[in-house]
């Protein structure tokens, strides 16, 4: 029974966050508009941090570079968008749709493909050492925001969504964001995949094996040390996925996107426990409804609203709501 309480209560947060706010926001039709404004900024921020959740809670990697696979998607992104203007431009969802999705998919192959590289030189001469890591990674991601403003330049550069995803859906007399709902639907897709994944395939088992007893699995002849470069390579992927999605959600980008976003991300992180997929995807959630919710009732607090929840999850449970990182 203990174990089934440990499962259902972290759960139950996000209704009861959304319970909680519906009498404060004078009317179902705000409410219904703030919650799926939430749903959907947490569902992004989710993206972006399952990523850096797998490379720490699998790898015991604390990459504060991640934050440059998330502008360079962004950036790679908007590049091919700019290039399908007849698609981006036309009525038809499912032209910008064609259009969006190979987007994304140049942004994952492009910021996947940095991230070999960056664990190559940047993160392989560093394991264990979490200072190191810390301190060379966010020199890393110094040095690749430079090289962005180099490629993209300094200046803010826009990223305006395609014309079938403008504009809103009327549920009675609630206004629901098509983009937001099209972030929803990846969201959800982004975790039933990670979570089939690790916890179906046998890719997903020898992961968790390995950093159970890397020794044990290495002497039945498989190599644990190329499985956690292909980590660390879909972790920076599903930062560049990520990036995209918070660069059309903003429809702007400017080099240092990445290291502001870093700042939710590691909130998220901690709510979740460190290194849970679960755990990520309840946190941004929580900050998403948060945030949008402080947005419309006080906004002067709207920074402060995040850090705040975070302390009271901590309260509650100090090592976050679902820790695995802590448990080994």
């Amino acid at each position: 029974m203990k174990t089934l309480e440990l499962d259902w209560k972290p759960m139950a947060l996000v209704p009861v966050l959304a319970l909680v706010a519906l009498p404060l926001t004078g009317s179902f039709s705000t409410w219904l508009t703030l919650t799926v404004a939430g749903l959907a900024m947490g569902m992004i921020i989710f993206i972006i941090a399952s990523g850096l959740t797998l490379v720490f809670g699998l790898m015991d990697v604390l990459n504060f570079g991640h934050g440059v696979f998330i502008a360079l998607g962004a950036f790679v992104a908007s590049t091919v968008l700019g290039m399908m203007g007849d698609w981006t431009g036309s009525q038809s969802i499912w032209l910008n749709l064609a259009a969006v999705f190979p987007a994304m998919l140049v942004a994952m192959l492009v910021a996947g493909a940095i991230g070999l590289a960056f664990e190559r030189f940047i993160v392989r001469p560093v394991y264990g050492q979490h200072l190191k890591q810390i301190l060379i990674t966010m020199g890393g991601m110094i040095i690749g925001e430079e090289l962005i403003k180099v490629i993209w330049g300094p200046g803010q550069l826009p990223l305006s969504l395609p014309e079938g995803l403008r504009g809103s859906l009327l549920v009675g007399d609630a206004a629901i964001s098509k983009y937001r709902l099209l972030a929803v639907a990846v969201g959800i897709f982004v975790f039933g995949l990670l979570a089939w994944t690790l916890g179906r395939t046998k890719i997903g088992l020898l992961i968790r094996a390995g950093v159970q007893d890397r020794e044990m699995v290495e002497s039945l002849g498989y190599r644990i040390g190329r499985l956690f470069v292909g980590v660390f390579v879909v972790g920076s992927a599903l930062a560049g996925l990520g990036g995209v999605m918070w660069g059309l959600f903003q429809q702007n980008l400017i080099p240092q996107m990445g290291a502001q976003v870093n700042v939710l991300i590691f909130i998220v992180i901690i709510i979740g426990g460190l290194g849970s997929t679960t755990g990520a995807l309840i946190g941004a959630l929580l900050v998403g409804l948060m945030t949008n919710y402080t947005g419309f009732l006080l906004p002067v607090a709207t920074q402060f609203a995040s850090i705040a929840l975070m302390v009271a999850v901590l309260l509650w449970r100090p090592q976050g709501v679902y820790p695995v990182a802590g448990s080994r």
